[in-house]
């Protein structure tokens, strides 16, 4: 089983005609995802690798039953992108665009919780389920089908602790790339809920960074509300403070979103703290060898 993507999967992706919007269109096609239509207003009538382009994302869903929105849109227009992938009633939307202001997708994430939508980004690598549907930009080759769910802010680790686990055989259900910035669609406690009630997802690898305290909100929640066990890997141990290190929300302020301080709230709580993605698929190999 899976979450958020997966056969049933019916993909449509805005900005389609740009570079980057049709090169990852048709890798995501080539995994085997239902891409059913592409949007660039004006262009309606073409087609990218037989894609449909369609002018606006409801002409798209009303002719093709599209379920999710892919967003390529540069970041001036990435916010009326999202509001028109939202009014279109696409159950889920991911958003790949970075560089959105902070102030604007307040807006979007205000306006998007009015409703039962799922946003996933921005500034993110997108969904994969391995062996059913692949939405964004992740390198499809180092993902196995199998039992672990792995949520992260960072979409290189997100590679790095998927290769870690491949090489001991061990596969994913499902990996979501929520994205780095300050204000995402969907957080660590959206994600991990989904696979705690997922009954093909056996363990939970949540991999964080510095700055914010998502990651401290999520131990809470995971003690909480959450049987399924997780691991968790925080990146940033050595980030001097005050100096954003990659992410838009990765940075320290005063004493607070430190990588210390998150391992101290997650041990806390149950949750194994691996130091680097190779112990993490070690811990990841232990606790399922327990159950």
């Amino acid at each position: 089983m899976s979450i958020l993507v997966d056969k049933n999967t019916k993909l449509v992706v805005q900005g389609i005609t740009g570079r980057e919007g049709a090169f990852h269109a048709t890798r995501n096609k080539a995994y085997g995802t239902d891409v059913v239509a592409g949007v660039t207003p004006g262009k309606a009538g073409q087609d990218v690798d037989g894609i449909p382009v369609f002018n606006t994302v409801r002409d798209a869903v009303e002719t093709t039953g599209a379920n999710t929105a892919m967003v390529f849109v540069p970041p001036r227009f990435a916010t009326d992108a999202l509001y028109e992938a939202i009014e279109s009633g696409v159950d889920l939307i991911i958003c790949i665009t970075e560089g959105i202001p902070a102030h604007d997708m307040l807006q979007v994430y205000t306006h998007l919780r009015r409703g039962n939508q799922t946003l996933i980004g921005p500034n993110c690598p997108g969904i994969i389920s391995p062996g059913q549907a692949s939405v964004g930009i992740m390198p499809t080759q180092v993902f196995n089908p199998g039992r672990v769910g792995l949520v992260s802010r960072s979409g290189t680790l997100t590679y790095q602790i998927s290769k870690e686990l491949a090489v001991l055989g061990i596969g994913q259900s499902t990996v979501v790339g929520i994205g780095g910035d300050a204000v995402v669609g969907s957080s660590f406690i959206d994600i991990v809920g989904r696979f705690d009630e997922d009954p093909e997802t056996d363990l939970i690898v949540m991999v964080g960074e510095i700055g914010g305290n998502e990651e401290e909100k999520a131990a809470d929640f995971i003690a909480e509300h959450v049987s399924t066990p997780v691991v968790s890997y925080i990146a940033g141990f050595q980030a001097p403070p005050g100096k954003q290190m990659g992410h838009a929300g990765a940075i320290i302020t005063g004493s607070s979103g430190t990588a210390q301080g998150k391992k101290q709230a997650l041990e806390a709580k149950g949750v194994r703290v691996g130091t680097n993605p190779t112990e993490v698929a070690r811990l990841v190999q232990e606790t399922l060898a327990a159950r």
